[in-house]
């Protein structure tokens, strides 16, 4: 039998999709659970817990991560080596966290409207407050919030449809306004922003002067409307990996996560509706680097 070189050409291709498959760390907000995943699909790690918002696996293979009312660092084993609970005498959510050197946590509160990092105790060694619009609900105060290493900050003010840089004492130095509720904001080199829109349907890229150079938009992916953009990655190879959370009527119908070159080709996907609900954030575990120098950056 002879082939056309163009049917070898779409079959090498089709091999080249099925061999990008990547580990990963995922939160599953609605089947409330952390789970590492092996590149062909099966869970190898799990942990239980109140919808999950952000993961991260750290340099001595523990992993870190917060839910509704704290946050843990646990072991492969699931032995809890490090904890911190939000306070009972409010409402609160916590949404965002983040490994620092040294080995202090940055955690985002809802409800306290504040950011906060606490040490290896469990105590807070430091505290920003943050102000939200007095209409903003506590669950869509802010979400995704990441440290820089010069000290500033990064928060995804939600239900104001910004981001908002912070210094190192919670003064605002600017704001960025998105279409949507922003959930993830990723600091790249040189000193440019990727920003999910959630419910914005978007992915924007910011130079250093808060110009756009790349963005996703809603059908740019035939077959794969984009639906609420939570956490993302982006790759050394300029590539993006996004989490496209499926609720608000749409779990089941599509890819969970998907990887995008710039030109926006899908080069990567991962659906498994039989066991995960609503992947919200995710790190691959094959891309190299430490977390907590910002070295992945997600």
């Amino acid at each position: 039998m002879k082939f056309t070189r163009a049917f070898l050409a779409a079959l090498c291709a089709l091999t080249f999709t099925v061999r990008a498959a990547h580990p990963f760390l995922c939160c599953d907000y609605g089947g409330g659970k952390v789970c590492a995943v092996s590149a062909d699909g099966k869970i190898e790690w799990q942990y239980d817990c109140k919808n999950p918002q952000d993961c991260w696996r750290l340099p001595n293979g523990n992993y870190l991560f917060c839910f509704i009312n704290g946050a843990l660092e646990v072991t492969p084993d699931k032995k809890i080596v490090w904890e911190y609970k939000a306070p009972t005498d409010v409402k609160n959510e916590v949404h965002a966290c983040q490994p620092l050197p040294g080995g202090n946590v940055m955690i985002v509160e809802c409800g306290t409207s504040r950011i906060i990092e606490v040490d290896r105790a469990g105590k807070i060694a430091k505290e920003i407050r943050l102000t939200t619009a007095p209409d903003v609900k506590l669950h869509n105060q802010f979400r995704g919030t990441r440290k820089a290493a010069n000290g500033h900050y990064f928060v995804c003010f939600k239900g104001e449809g910004k981001v908002v840089e912070l210094d190192g004492g919670g003064k605002v130095l600017r704001e960025i306004k998105v279409p949507g509720d922003p959930h993830e904001v990723v600091l790249l080199p040189k000193g440019g922003l990727l920003v999910t829109c959630g419910d914005g349907h978007k992915v924007l890229e910011f130079d250093a002067k808060g110009k756009i150079v790349w963005e996703l938009n809603e059908n740019d992916l035939p077959g794969n409307p984009l639906r609420l953009m939570a956490g993302c990655q982006r790759l050394p190879n300029g590539n993006t990996v996004f989490c496209v959370y499926l609720g608000h009527g749409h779990i089941g119908e599509q890819p969970q996560v998907i990887e995008v070159t710039r030109d926006k080709k899908v080069v990567w996907q991962f659906d498994d509706h039989a066991r995960f609900k609503t992947i919200n954030q995710i790190q691959l575990l094959d891309v190299k680097g430490d977390v907590t120098k910002g070295e992945i950056l997600r």
